[in-house]
């Protein structure tokens, strides 16, 4: 008689899941557009998206035509290392992918998160599995006002939630209200996030020691990031490594 019930539960679920999706078809999150099969991305539109799963630069997760491991390194982070300890990114920030992370970042679509936080994990399994927090790149208040939340904060839950990871959404504080990053070059947004960000004096206990995941949306420059990086390592922490949903990886996708 359980089982039977059971088997009637997920029947009754499974159809109030099929008229739902009748009368309102899935959205891709790829274009937008409404389609008749399951899930969140039609397969058409998931053929066109450029995974790079952790492979390229460990620095700074830049695509690279041979990977050799741990020792791969692009030449500008071979010149000068990045700040944090490594860098992974899900995807290449390109045609394919824009629309998912600006309906992300600026009309704050979450259905899609589930399925972000799968591809980060994925992509950033090697540092997750040594992490003992994740942390998310923060917005100034006035921003975080205006537009009613965090994209990276998002993220960060999401991937908590999939790993079991603790992620701690106010450590980090973005104390000075600079102007968008978009459109600037590397140098500009270098001196745009100088001093921007400070450790919030409460959690330096829990800082101070760990192994840190820091999270963001795009990885662009690196500029917020390595400003982010060396709040976390002024209050001590053991490593940082970053782990993003995309990377830009052509100059032309640097507006964002």
């Amino acid at each position: 008689m359980g089982l039977d019930m059971h088997r009637l539960r997920r029947a009754a679920k499974a159809s109030l899941r099929s008229m739902g999706d009748f009368i309102w078809p899935p959205r891709s999150l790829l274009t937008g557009l409404s389609h008749g099969g399951q899930g969140l991305i039609p397969p058409e539109d998931f053929s066109r998206l450029s995974f790079l799963g952790g492979s390229g630069c460990r620095g700074c997760a830049m695509p690279m035509e041979a990977d050799l491991g741990d020792a791969t390194l692009c030449g500008a982070c071979a010149a000068k290392p990045p700040r944090w300890q490594a860098a992974r990114a899900a995807l290449q920030y390109d045609d394919a992918s824009r629309k998912a992370i600006l309906d992300l970042k600026r009309a704050g679509r979450r259905d899609g998160l589930p399925v972000f936080a799968t591809w980060m994990d994925m992509a950033g399994r090697d540092v997750l599995a040594s992490a003992d927090l994740i942390l998310p790149v923060p917005l100034h208040y006035r921003r975080l006002a205006s537009r009613g939340f965090n994209q990276s904060g998002w993220l960060a839950a999401a991937l908590s939630r999939r790993t079991g990871r603790p992620a701690i959404m106010d450590a980090l504080v973005r104390h000075k209200p600079t102007p968008s990053q978009g459109g600037l070059t590397a140098r500009e947004r270098r001196r745009n996030v100088r001093g921007a960000f400070t450790l919030r004096p409460s959690k330096r206990d829990v800082i101070e020691g760990a192994h840190i995941v820091l999270v963001d949306d795009v990885y662009t420059t690196g500029a917020t990031l390595s400003a982010c990086t060396l709040a976390l390592q002024r209050g001590k922490a053991a490593s940082v490594s970053i782990l993003v949903l995309a990377r830009v990886v052509r100059p032309a996708d640097i507006t964002i």
